[in-house]
């Protein structure tokens, strides 16, 4: 079973910018894909179970972006 997550990111303006959020993103554990848009500033996540709020938002920051929270 797997949980599709949709997160709101500030900070993103351009494709350089969610490379960086898909690729934080990308590294945590059960997570199996990554859909960042800079235009909207949405992140959908689809991972093996629900993500750890703390974890994302850990992973957003080392991308240099901050998670506003749950879209």
């Amino acid at each position: 079973m797997s949980a599709t997550t949709t997160y709101r990111v500030t900070g993103m303006t351009c494709g350089h910018c969610e490379g960086a959020v898909t690729e934080e993103l990308s590294a945590l554990d059960g997570v199996s894909s990554v859909k960042a848009v800079a235009s909207t500033g949405l992140v959908t996540v689809i991972s093996e179970a629900p993500l750890d709020d703390d974890a994302v938002r850990a992973a957003v920051d080392e991308a240099g972006y901050e998670l506003a929270g749950r879209a």
